[in-house]
């Protein structure tokens, strides 16, 4: 692409040419006064020869200039806009390839028009007045059919002048619509607000954008603060819940267990009543289990076998009897 500083750059070469051959004409040698007709005949016809040769260069090289400066390429993704230094800009967009221009009078603007990304992070407040720190990414690109407008209001940096505000405005606007617990679980709602609204904005100056994005959202810290000690505490509420009805369960359990209880010690009563021999049932037993502790222990020991119901074939069980059905006994018949 030709752009305006290359353009007075070839009209500086092509007027340090012209001077030169200028130059080169008048230092050409000439026939002197005194000397005969045939050598001034001689001379004047060299120096008439030497400006038809500089005359042919110039023109040689002004046809140059014009050919190599009347044409201009339009890469692939771009388009292409002519200013006219006698009406101004031209009407017409030109596409991609090999397009023509008039030389000097006419320059070429060129334009990208591929979608390009530009990054806005921007400290701003909540519906419930927290300050939230949101980041926005947007693609954009110009409107190919608009570009005589965005060059003559706008210029090439089109998206620096009016991108940055917008989004700035838009993304403020949209986050104080909703509290700031909304923002993150409404995340793609807030997305989309933003984004309808900077589109709409934007079609204003002849720029589409193809996406807009939320890449960063964040609060500040005495909020996060907050926000961790709620959780904290929706926690321990919970335990202490789980606890709470832990306590209760074991309230039953102990509750059941003292009934079981309750309810064979009745049962034990009632069977002693009516047969001893249940007593002495439980005697053995226990005396089987003390039996298998004494045997099992590597100590010696020197104890009453009475003490330890050891003595099953003594007075032990007469005893027992006795003690049973005696006036003095655990239980007396009725």
């Amino acid at each position: 692409a030709i752009t305006q500083q290359q353009t007075i750059d070839n009209n500086k070469m092509a007027q340090k040419f012209k001077d030169a051959f200028q130059k080169m004409a008048q230092n050409m040698p000439k026939g002197s006064a005194g000397g005969g007709g045939g050598g001034g005949g001689r001379g004047a016809g060299a120096a008439k020869a030497a400006g038809r040769a500089a005359s042919a260069l110039m023109v040689a090289g002004g046809m140059g200039y014009g050919a190599y400066n009347s044409i201009f390429t339009v890469e692939g993704g771009h388009r292409a806009v002519i200013f006219n230094r006698i009406l101004g800009m031209k009407d017409t967009v030109y596409g991609e390839g090999l397009n023509f221009n008039i030389p000097w009078f006419e320059r070429p603007v060129i334009y990208d028009i591929r979608t390009r990304p530009v990054n806005l992070q921007t400290l701003t407040g909540s519906k419930d007045l927290q300050m939230v720190t949101i980041g926005v990414r947007v693609l954009h690109r110009p409107d190919p059919n608009q570009l005589v407008w965005l060059y003559r209001h706008l210029g090439l940096n089109y998206d620096e002048r009016i991108l940055p505000s917008l989004m700035n405005e838009c993304a403020k606007a949209c986050v104080a619509r909703y509290n700031a617990n909304e923002l993150l679980t409404k995340r793609d709602e807030v997305s989309a607000s933003i984004s309808r609204e900077l589109s709409a904005r934007a079609r204003g100056f002849n720029v589409v954008l193809e996406d807009v994005a939320i890449t960063h959202l964040s609060f500040s810290p005495e909020y996060a603060k907050a926000v961790e000690a709620k959780q904290v505490a929706q926690q321990d509420a919970a335990r202490a819940k789980y606890i709470v009805l832990g306590a209760i369960q074991e309230k039953k359990t102990i509750i059941t267990k003292a009934r079981g209880e309750a309810e064979s010690t009745e049962l034990i009563g009632t069977a002693v009543k009516k047969n001893p021999g249940f007593m002495k049932l439980r005697r053995i037993d226990a005396a089987k289990d003390i039996a298998d502790i004494v045997a099992g222990s590597g100590n010696k020991i020197y104890l009453n076998a009475d003490s330890l119901l050891l003595n099953l074939l003594g007075d032990a069980d007469d005893k027992f009897e006795k003690s049973v059905n005696g006036s003095g006994g655990w239980f007396k018949n009725k």
